[in-house]
């Protein structure tokens, strides 16, 4: 089977992780799995190179573009030569906001006749206009594609594009449980901070900004006397515009921002904290909330995004309408600790749904539904 994504390691972010991750348990259930991507590889390997990436062909279908940015508009005949004489007998298509690659990609497979899955990484919310006027998603459904998002508000989205006469499927992003699942923890003092966390890249888009304001907004319901310490993740543009807003409020004794660690640190940052925060408002399933959530934390996190498929409100964290709600949420939870550690030993001890072995089996079911098609 092969994988076509615009994104693929080295980069760093969603797609590129899941990709990556899907391409091994598929592999590790007998199948034969290649990527096609328009990525640079680490030392700049592109025009077709085929790497070994921990196990899998890698084919780097990229060229040489500013800030490496992973677009071929000339791969399409070279990628339909390799598609056919590869004997390839289903192709997994990844999609992202702005996806070029995997758009012609997702094109040359139908085109070969191939079994083809399409899986949506994003909400399509501000470009649902622009999908419908090209009527790519319209016409892959119309051709026998098998249609998905990772979760069930991206998957309305697809679907209030296509239409009704193709249906659009939750194929979710995975877990390592094993890997997340947090160890016995020593009662933390008594009167000691509760550490809140959040993990993300930087960006505008992420609402790195949010996640301070909602922390200063929680301290201010409780009239400023929460024991809290907020750890924030990540790296990015953002940075500066946060320093300066954490100096103005005074947030700087309470509040750090470390920059960005491996996931094993991270792991073990979320198994020695107590509440996991994220304000992000374009969330199509919320990886990092995920692993959070895994790891045993009280997720607090808006309820109109894809974090909704994995944490139920009262069960596995709190959700919000909008930032206000979300402070009031971490306030109670920061306040309350019973209620806190309630939903943490849930957490700890009933893993979600999104575990590898559960999502392996729904890609295997969406290609076969491909097939059927």
């Amino acid at each position: 089977m092969a994988l076509l994504t615009d994104c693929y390691l080295p980069r760093l972010g969603g797609i590129e992780v899941q990709t990556h991750d899907l391409a091994a348990q598929l592999q590790a259930r007998g199948h034969e799995v290649e990527v096609f991507t328009a990525t640079l590889g680490e030392r700049g390997e592109r025009h077709g190179f085929v790497e070994d990436v921990d196990g899998v062909p890698v084919h780097r279908m990229a060229i040489q573009l500013p800030w490496q940015l992973p677009v071929n508009p000339f791969a399409p005949p070279e990628v339909r030569r390799r598609l056919t004489a590869g004997g390839f007998d289903v192709a997994h298509v990844h999609m992202g906001v702005v996806s070029p690659f995997a758009t012609d990609l997702a094109g040359v497979a139908l085109g070969l006749g191939m079994p083809t899955a399409i899986t949506w990484h994003c909400l399509m919310e501000r470009s649902q206009p622009v999908f419908r006027a090209l009527g790519h998603a319209r016409r892959w459904g119309a051709r026998g594609a098998a249609l998905s998002a990772v979760s069930g508000v991206a998957a309305a989205s697809v679907q209030a594009v296509v239409g009704r006469g193709t249906e659009v499927r939750v194929f979710p992003n995975g877990i390592d449980t094993a890997l997340w699942r947090p160890p016995a923890r020593a009662p933390r003092e008594q009167g000691a901070p509760v550490e809140v966390v959040a993990a993300m890249r930087l960006a505008a888009r992420k609402r790195p900004l949010a996640v301070l304001e909602v922390a200063a907004r929680a301290r201010d319901l409780a009239g400023g006397d929460l024991p809290m310490r907020l750890t924030l993740f990540g790296e990015g543009p953002e940075r500066s515009r946060l320093e300066r807003f954490a100096e103005r409020h005074d947030m700087t004794g309470w509040a750090s921002m470390p920059g960005r660690v491996g996931r094993d640190a991270l792991r073990e940052r979320y198994w020695d904290s107590d509440v996991y925060l994220t304000p992000a408002r374009l969330e199509a399933f919320g990886i990092a909330a995920l692993e959070a959530r895994t790891a045993g934390l009280p997720v607090v996190a808006r309820l109109d995004t894809g974090v909704g498929d994995f944490v139920v409100d009262g069960v596995n964290g709190l959700l919000g309408a909008d930032d206000e709600a979300l402070a009031q949420g971490l306030a109670r939870l920061v306040g309350d600790p019973e209620l806190r550690l309630r939903i943490a030993a849930h957490n700890r001890d009933v893993g979600p749904n999104q575990d590898w072995p559960s999502v392996a089996t729904l890609a295997e079911d969406e290609y076969r539904r491909a097939g059927a098609s």
